[in-house]
């Protein structure tokens, strides 16, 4: 979808693929009780229908949900040396593209309603932030930004840029300790013994796997500590190994922690309400962090 020339690497492109995978998620969420629509011949899928009626929430959400798309490839494509037009093209081409193949997919799950319309939003959506790219760029704002990384960073480092600002949005999404990211270990762990139920070798594999499932074991305070130590200190040695010598590191890795308290709080609030925002600092938890700026503030 997008690239770069002369082995240059912008955080755009790792960025847009993240943004691609969140859209291909909250589009075939929750990817159960796939057939083929009833009466349906294949020629017909791509006919998407008109809604009935109209909720503007739904309206404003879709137009939304693709207007960081349409930045970051309009952004990528012209860090590759493509002209304003054929970024700004390329950038509609590939959002709308995506949002159709969506929108027809949605055909296959039960769950969810296919329509013309919301492919349609979809596309504005990405034709919005395709031209606020260009407005950017007509501004200086995206020649400032590269000056600005270049102070901050080594080159070559767009992926670990993006590692960096996807880790507050992943915190969005709480766990049992704060600061801790990873929703996977659950859905693994049953993958897997449902597909070794039944394989007399592998018993043992499934009854290890079950017990841990079935676990409700509570961490102890320095388990705890430590987890919570090493969820904090993964993106700050991050920022550490991209970042130049002197202040960028401290800065950005401080920075990060920021970042991540922010986006710890936020989630709190969202996931249980105002009046809960701060319940994640417990004494453990400063503990960690407090560690891991004296850690920081040493290296």
């Amino acid at each position: 979808m997008v690239g770069l020339a002369h082995g240059q690497r912008s955080s755009a492109v790792p960025l847009a693929w993240a943004w691609v995978a969140l859209i291909v998620y909250a589009s075939l969420y929750p990817f159960e009780g796939w057939r083929w629509p009833p009466g349906m011949a294949a020629w017909e899928l791509p006919r998407l229908p008109w809604p009935r009626y109209f909720i503007p929430f739904d309206i404003i959400s879709n137009l939304l949900a693709y207007a960081p798309l349409g930045l970051l490839i309009t952004v990528a494509r012209l860090r590759h040396g493509s002209g304003p037009g054929a970024a700004l093209a390329l950038a509609v081409l590939a959002g709308s593209a995506l949002s159709g193949t969506m929108e027809i997919t949605q055909h296959l799950l039960p769950q969810r309603v296919p329509s013309l319309l919301d492919a349609v939003l979809n596309a504005g959506g990405t034709l919005l932030g395709a031209l606020l790219a260009l407005a950017l760029r007509g501004m200086g704002l995206l020649a400032r930004w590269h000056r600005a990384r270049g102070r901050w960073l080594d080159d070559g480092n767009g992926g670990a840029l993006a590692l960096l600002v996807l880790w507050p949005v992943a915190l969005l999404f709480p766990t049992p300790v704060p600061l801790g990211v990873g929703q996977v270990g659950g859905i693994l762990r049953g993958a897997l013994t449902e597909a070794l139920d039944g394989v007399p070798w592998a018993e043992p594999a499934a009854v290890w796997l079950a017990s841990a499932a079935a676990g409700t074991e509570t961490l102890t305070p320095w388990a705890e500590g430590a987890t919570v130590l090493l969820g904090l200190l993964s993106p700050c040695l991050l920022a550490f190994a991209v970042a130049r010598p002197g202040w960028p590191r401290a800065g950005l890795a401080l920075g990060a922690l920021g970042a991540g308290v922010l986006a710890t709080t936020l989630s709190t609030v969202l996931n249980f309400g105002p009046d809960h925002a701060m319940a994640w600092r417990t004494p453990v938890t400063l503990g960690a962090l407090a560690g891991a700026q004296l850690l920081l503030l040493t290296a």
